[in-house]
């Protein structure tokens, strides 16, 4: 056994909402400058204990620990590093009715607010949310994914050696059902921020729209990756490689339907293959690691029943797809080998549904309107790719693409200040930058007659 963690229920989350209350009078009119040392001290011992983060990140999902050092934890220091920054410069508004009056907008904290973030980039996420939400001089409730909790318990400690008042912000530990739900229906808490699956987000949308709350629900992604005959192959190979299998392929924003001009079709499939096999799957602790273990033996099963089904619609294995039992200590674990798919059409199970997981479709197209409609064919609407050296085919496919996300000719290159939400299915609202720390203000306008 790797460890073992509360399962908190109604009573745990009432008494952190209890201490919440006692907080957020002080916490809300504590200046933001103060508010920006202590987020801004969170930052800095985030970086201080990288290695030590790492490794629990490592240890508890399965990921690489070279990708865990390299992106999860300093995302996450910059998370706290941005915000706090932000809210220095986060400005009301006012506008002038010439002779009449003068109105301005307050932007204030909510009040106590709930965070709800997923196991497949833990403290990334878990901050990405939190550390608005405190910026903003709301207190937070923030419940981690009871499938990889270690790093967010890691913070609490982080969060008291930089100061952070007591009840200000309030880990709890348990699972959807539980603690979740707890915290979605509990009266006092006011917003409610979720990354997760949308089949999660349905029922969390249910449960608070009755109470009026405010909700950010971050969904489910089956991001298509377009590809055009005039890209640059060599990055963009690169780059498709990385969008298809980064993280075991559980990022929300992975590629996993990879549509390609049929001119360049074959050549694609030939060297996509190839590099796929040439990725390596193994222990994350070892360097050489490519792609580590999936996250839990239920989310193992998922993704081969998911390949299963795959090949029942029809579709023909071109690599992988099968688990893999390596040597040594992770003879046990749960590894799946990188799977690439063709001879699927858009309307398939394969082609609807969110894996999650090392898998992709490859689909061919011979035109511009007909990769718009493969595209467009998906009932989620997270991440695309274009690949494209045309920068007005580029912009003219990209305002069509049905996304919240686009990237052109790159995959993941994330910009804090930007918004970060989907469409359709894959969620409503949006995260990052202002649009953050708006979604955890409320706005009052102020009418003064001259």
């Amino acid at each position: 056994m790797y460890g073992q963690i509360p399962d908190s229920h109604k009573k745990d989350i009432d008494a952190a909402v209890n201490a919440a209350k006692k907080a957020f009078p002080a916490w809300s009119n504590t200046p933001v400058e103060e508010r920006f040392k202590i987020l801004n001290r969170i930052a800095e011992l985030i970086d201080e204990h990288l290695e030590a983060l790492a490794l629990a990140e490592t240890n508890d999902n399965g990921k690489p620990l070279w990708l865990s050092k390299r992106v999860d934890i300093p995302r996450a220091s910059a998370n706290f590093r941005f915000f706090a920054t932000g809210i220095m410069h986060f400005a009301t508004e006012s506008h002038n009715m010439e002779g009449r009056a003068v109105n301005y907008t307050l932007r204030q904290p909510i009040g106590i607010v709930g965070c709800i973030s997923p196991w497949n980039l833990p403290l990334y996420l878990f901050t990405w949310k939190i550390a608005p939400a405190l910026a903003a001089g709301n207190c937070v409730i923030a419940k981690p994914s009871e499938v990889t909790p270690v790093t967010a318990f890691l913070l609490s400690k982080i969060c008291m050696e930089a100061g952070l008042p007591a009840g200000v912000l309030n880990i709890v530990h348990g699972t959807g059902p539980g603690a979740g739900e707890a915290i979605v229906t509990h009266p006092d808490i006011k917003a409610i921020s979720f990354t997760g699956s949308t089949r999660a987000g349905e029922r969390i949308a249910s449960l608070a729209a009755p109470k009026f709350k405010k909700l950010s629900l971050e969904l489910g992604g089956k991001n298509p990756a377009i590809i055009f005959a005039d890209c640059d192959w060599d990055k963009m190979l690169t780059e498709t490689i990385r969008s298809s299998f980064s993280n075991q392929g559980e990022i929300c924003l992975c590629g996993s339907r990879i549509l390609v001009e049929e001119s360049v079709y074959e050549k694609f499939k030939n060297a996509f293959v190839d590099r796929t096999k040439a990725l390596t799957v193994g222990d994350p602790l070892e360097a050489t690691s490519k792609q580590g273990a999936i996250v839990s033996k239920v989310h193992y099963e998922k993704i081969l029943r998911c390949i299963d089904t795959a090949k029942t619609e029809g579709g023909v294995i071109l690599c992988g797809g099968n688990a893999i039992h390596p040597s040594g200590r992770c003879k046990d674990g749960y590894f799946i080998e990188p799977t690439v798919i063709e001879g699927l059409g858009p309307q398939c199970q394969t082609n609807q549904e969110e894996i999650f997981g090392p898998v992709v479709t490859l689909q061919s197209f011979k035109t511009e309107d007909e990769a718009l409609q493969l595209a467009n064919a998906s009932s989620y609407g997270l991440a695309a790719t274009i690949w494209t050296q045309d920068i007005s085919k580029a912009n003219r496919v990209a305002a069509k693409v049905e996304s919240g996300i686009i990237w052109i000719n790159c995959w993941l290159l994330r910009d804090l200040r930007t918004p970060f939400g989907g469409m359709k299915n894959s969620g409503v609202g949006r995260e990052g930058g202002w649009e953050a720390l708006r979604f955890f203000t409320e706005a009052k306008n102020i009418c003064v007659e001259l």
